[in-house]
């Protein structure tokens, strides 16, 4: 998530350096054309690129809203994912309790590996769904982070890892471990019927927690969105430096830049924020999440080690 509120230009270059200098080539070789050669029919009328300039921006605001919709609601997914992960730590310290005290330290073992599998199915599923899939390959970025599994591994055994690490969906599998937990938990007495139903409850959250992100990481935005707005954009660009080039003569250039790198920007804004989990400066800051989640349940452990938060990079958060 870029937090800066200026961007630099070489990070706006970074994204728009190919689509730039293609309008500057047109726009110096249609001056060229019509004011040093003079061929005067290459103007095209001012109202017609007025006209689509208009439906062009209706278009472009349409589909970034729609955009920033699938961006808002990753945020408000694992806003409450935050939220239910501080219920677990609360339920898991609270409400399991050894009816003859806990002499050898087994119920505390059994609560610090709950929290402890809990902030490895946090960032696991960080990582799950920051992998990219085959029809979303996109561009290296100007800056990004790491995303591996080996992050959970501090919090599991190496045997409960590499079991982990071998399925197909790791965080998936790390809540049907923790239910075995619970199930276990409540055989030997440390949860009554009620407590056992309450926390199983908070662990269907997390399943539906995973499963709204899932569904936005796999479900595409409509590619006919994305597909005709760099259509338009891109044809729009081309004409406008027909449309002021007989009234503007030299100054036609830098005008016609200017229209086009603002449209082009409109057209890049929805395209960096259709797809919140792709590990994109713009993106949904899951990494800054995962810390949030794993300080606040260490916390709760009465741990004194606890985890800093990364340091933003070039004025974005991961």
């Amino acid at each position: 998530m870029i937090v800066n509120r200026n961007l630099k230009l070489s990070q706006v270059l970074f994204y728009t350096w190919k689509s730039i200098t293609y309008y500057f080539i047109l726009s110096v070789l249609v001056y060229v054309l019509h004011h040093e050669l003079e061929i005067g029919e290459l103007s095209v009328p001012f109202n017609a690129v007025a006209l689509l300039s208009t439906a062009l921006a209706i278009f472009l605001g349409f589909k970034n809203n729609s955009a920033y919709d699938r961006w808002w609601e990753a945020r408000k997914i694992w806003g409450l994912l935050v939220n239910y992960s501080r219920a677990w730590g609360r339920e898991v310290l609270t409400l399991s309790l050894a009816a003859e005290g806990d002499p050898s330290g087994e119920l505390d073992a059994w609560r610090r590996r709950l929290i402890y599998r809990h902030i490895a199915f946090v960032h696991a599923l960080r990582v799950f769904l920051r992998r990219r899939h085959e029809y979303n390959r996109i561009q290296d970025q100007w800056v990004e982070t790491s995303n591996t599994y080996d992050d959970i591994r501090p919090f599991l055994s190496e045997s409960e890892a590499d079991e982990v690490l071998s399925k197909e969906n790791p965080p998936n599998y790390l809540l049907m471990i923790q239910g075995c937990e619970l199930l276990e938990a409540h055989r030997r007495g440390w949860l009554s019927d009620y407590r056992f139903v309450q926390l199983s409850q908070t662990l269907t959250e997390f399943n539906n927690h995973q499963g709204k992100s899932e569904r936005i990481k796999n479900t595409p935005f409509p590619r006919a969105y994305s597909f005709f707005s760099r259509v338009f954009v891109f044809l729009h660009g081309t004409l406008v430096p027909f449309a002021f080039v007989e009234v503007l003569g030299i100054f036609n250039i830098p005008l016609a830049l200017l229209i086009n790198f603002i449209f082009l920007s409109l057209d890049q804004i929805g395209e960096r924020t259709e797809d919140p989990f792709e590990n994109r400066p713009g993106d949904t800051p899951l990494t800054n999440i995962s810390v949030t989640i794993e300080q606040n349940l260490k916390e709760m452990l009465d741990e004194s080690e606890l985890p800093t938060k990364p340091e933003k990079s070039y004025g974005v958060i991961f």
